[in-house]
């Protein structure tokens, strides 16, 4: 009997390891309608008030939650939504950029990786809880966001979903869902 408990230990031990290191999953799901919310961002350096609701009444609107600014992978995946922002923009999508960065951080990053295209906007810990996108590693510090991509539709409604660490994705799989709107 303890040769086999040994091998269910053994596996029970590697389930809860492989569950702590598996990417994170966003909450919120296709289908679910999306937290409204207002809060500070930048655009080009300049500082301004972002409010979901006003930014679906022009259309589908692409929220990106990334961990930190002027990190690697959200500079370059800053820089890859810059250069898609056409893209969007003919889509009739807008993007916002999401951290949990200070104000000044994001006027700054507004400029240089986001290169004037789009805006950034605060996630506070409220609006970090909302939409489910707490960064939960060991070793990384606490109030940090998950990458994770959301499409809301004009109506509120989550089209899709993307939660990765990985930002090579992002920009052409919300950019696909933002086309599949289009063409509806």
């Amino acid at each position: 009997m303890k040769t086999r408990s040994l091998p269910l230990a053994a596996m029970a031990v590697a389930l809860s390891l492989c569950a702590a290191i598996a990417p994170a999953s966003a909450a919120l799901k296709k289908g679910a309608q999306a937290p409204v919310f207002s809060t500070m961002g930048a655009l080009a350096g300049k500082e301004f008030r972002f409010d979901l609701a006003e930014a679906l009444k022009k259309g589908p609107v692409v929220l990106y939650f990334y961990p930190k600014a002027f990190t690697s992978g959200c500079t370059q995946e800053a820089h890859a939504f810059a250069s898609a922002i056409n893209d969007f923009k003919a889509a009739g999508a807008s993007v916002v950029g999401m951290s949990n960065d200070d104000i000044e951080t994001l006027k700054r990053f507004s400029t240089e990786a986001c290169r004037d295209a789009f805006p950034v906007a605060r996630a506070n810990p409220g609006l970090v809880r909302a939409y489910d996108v707490a960064l939960n590693r060991p070793g990384m510090p606490a109030g940090l966001t998950d990458r994770t991509s959301y499409v809301i539709g004009r109506n509120g409604k989550i089209v899709m979903v993307h939660s990765d660490l990985d930002w090579r994705e992002h920009v052409a799989k919300t950019l696909a869902a933002v086309r599949a709107l289009k063409g509806k």
